[in-house]
């Protein structure tokens, strides 16, 4: 018993402990984002002096960060919206009809994932080139997709394949068309699936940098990653205004988690031990 008791306690101090590494970042660089100007070039404490929200006033008013927010949540929200629809459609189609070479297909679209993003960047770049929609948020709304699509359609599949087909055939006998019984039987049992398709959607497109650098060049154009790295110049350092930015690239990462966590999880047990 006394070992048990030493064990769990041994465990949580341990627990606490990396949890506590892990976050401390994360509270440095709020912290740091509410200190006033001078106070950040002064020996640092663990608390602020005084809480001061000029960082935020000087990134909303000074910096382009207002038009690159807009710029990533359309991105974002629109390869959300590409990765569902495309996902849902490929990973019903290879389930429930007759494709040939299926399991080759759906494979296949793994192999994305074997090669380092900039090796992608490369030859992407040059097709969007020759399409001339090189340097716009279209371009980079399409480089996304081909990293999200494959797992989306890789995690879908495993749910539509483990999903009994006699509950679609019950809702046609009761009147519901091939469609109907899609919409009102699959997509609800489906449903942490896709909401965990769209978290990683969500954050792969949004936290992107590899790809933004690469596809965008105008600074109209650019994205909350290559702009707050811009802030980190050769001769001045932003810090308050990068803390800050930082501060709100995190935000709605931290707002989906939190709300959507239990679906998130759910999905991810699922699509592995269905899959």
């Amino acid at each position: 018993m006394r070992r048990s008791a030493s064990a769990r306690i041994g465990i949580g101090f341990a627990a606490f402990a990396i949890s506590a590494w892990s976050f401390f970042p994360i509270y440095w660089m709020i912290v740091s984002s509410l200190r006033s100007q001078q106070e950040l070039f002064t020996r640092p404490t663990l608390l602020p002096s005084s809480f001061s929200l000029e960082s935020y006033q000087q990134l909303l008013e000074v910096t382009d960060y207002p038009q690159q927010f807009r710029n990533s949540i359309v991105v974002a929200l629109a390869v959300v919206a590409i990765t569902l629809v495309a996902s849902i459609i490929i990973a019903y189609a290879v389930t429930r009809f007759r494709v040939p070479f299926k399991l080759m297909i759906v494979g296949s679209m793994l192999y994305a994932y074997m090669f380092p993003p900039m090796l992608l960047a490369i030859p992407l770049y040059g097709i969007f080139v020759s399409l001339g929609i090189a340097d716009s948020l279209l371009a980079l709304v399409i480089a996304h997709c081909t990293l999200t699509l494959p797992l989306g359609v890789w995690l879908l599949w495993g749910f539509f394949k483990s999903m009994p087909f006699e509950l679609e055939e019950a809702a046609m006998v009761d009147g519901c068309t091939r469609l109907g019984s899609f919409v009102r039987v699959v997509l609800p049992l489906s449903l942490p699936g896709i909401v965990t398709v769209a978290i990683f959607a969500f954050l792969l497109s949004w936290t992107d940098y590899t790809y933004a650098l690469v596809m965008i060049s105008s600074d109209t154009q650019k994205t909350l990653p290559v702009g707050l790295a811009s802030m980190v110049g050769s001769f001045e350092l932003r810090w308050g205004e990068v803390m800050a930015g930082a501060t709100l690239i995190a935000l709605p990462l931290f707002l989906i988690f939190t709300l959507l966590s239990r679906y998130f999880i759910q999905g991810l047990a699922a699509g592995a031990t269905k899959g």
